[in-house]
């Protein structure tokens, strides 16, 4: 691992950058699931060996890794989401980077994601999506039939959105308006393809890459190679 990295808090959020030793000009935003976590001193990307390695193979790919705790588990929140781009303007402020960025989302990061393109298209060149929860009023749906879940997830909605009837305020299933790819890992997963990566490929065409669990994190080359495509856009 790099050892050009920091530790800030940015709207009382703790947040970290990752300077590679060979910087390629390009910045990413990474969005976590909700386990994610940063404080003042690490984060999930630097403790979890799988995370950990992909975050090592990214930097050696050049790109000026960047992210923030961002509420925890905030489920696309309109909170999380306003940080996320006052977040993307200060690193574009504070570092030599090119002013369009790429975006690597899990999980229920995917939710901020898909908003940020809508939002912020003219400054995203493309968005990889691992395992994403894409669809959050089909996974509400989804883990009504799992009782403990679903009252857990309804808590965790409610905290993020700070709303009670929390159904109203859920964020609408954004089409791709930048360039987009999937990796799947196959087995027990708690956003299933078939009402989020499959569902969203069948619907809108984005292409996707199936892969087995003991591949969850070897991605780096893969994700870069689909960066690299967009580079001279």
């Amino acid at each position: 691992m790099t050892d050009k990295q920091r530790f800030f808090q940015f709207s009382e959020q703790w947040c970290a950058i990752h300077v590679p030793d060979r910087p390629n000009g390009f910045g990413l935003l990474l969005l976590g699931d909700v386990s994610h976590f940063v404080d003042d001193k690490t984060s999930l990307w630097m403790q979890h060996v799988g995370k950990n390695k992909l975050l090592h193979d990214l930097l050696q790919h050049g790109y000026t890794i960047f992210y923030s705790h961002l509420y925890g588990a905030n489920w696309g929140s309109p909170k999380a989401v306003k940080l996320a781009k006052q977040l993307i303007y200060y690193v574009l402020k504070t570092e030599i980077l090119n002013e369009r960025i790429y975006v690597l989302a899990e999980g229920m990061g995917a939710l901020v994601a898909l908003q940020l393109m809508n939002d912020l298209h003219d400054q995203i060149r493309a968005i990889a999506l691992l395992n994403p929860c894409l669809h959050l009023q089909a996974q509400l749906q989804y883990e009504k039939e799992h009782k403990f879940f679903y009252k857990r997830l309804l808590r965790q909605l409610k905290e993020a959105y700070g709303q009670e009837e929390v159904e109203r305020w859920l964020p609408p299933l954004y089409p791709p308006i930048v360039p987009m790819k999937i990796w799947q890992v196959s087995g027990i997963n708690p956003y299933p393809p078939t009402i989020h990566a499959r569902s969203y490929a069948q619907t809108y065409g984005v292409p996707v890459s199936y892969h087995l669990p003991e591949k969850k994190y070897t991605f780096a080359q893969a994700i870069h190679a689909f960066y690299a495509r967009y580079d001279d856009v």
